[in-house]
């Protein structure tokens, strides 16, 4: 027998059981966008891609020196 064969586990030389049905959406589908709501999530993408986030400030002093 090898190394290998030694060491599986046998938890999971079983199959996943199958997945459960609350996973699968049923029912209505979402409505596609319209092209104003497309347009304006473009715009908020592109802004949100130009503006930095605000950071907090550091402080010149190390965690030692401020205790």
């Amino acid at each position: 027998m090898s190394s290998t064969e030694r060491d599986v586990d046998n938890a999971l030389a079983y199959p996943e059981p199958p997945a459960s049905p609350l996973w699968h959406r049923h029912g209505a589908k979402a409505r596609p966008l319209t092209d104003a709501q497309r347009q304006r999530n473009r715009e908020l993408l592109v802004l949100a891609q130009r503006t930095t986030r605000p950071r907090s400030p550091r402080t010149t002093e190390t965690l030692t020196e401020a205790s």
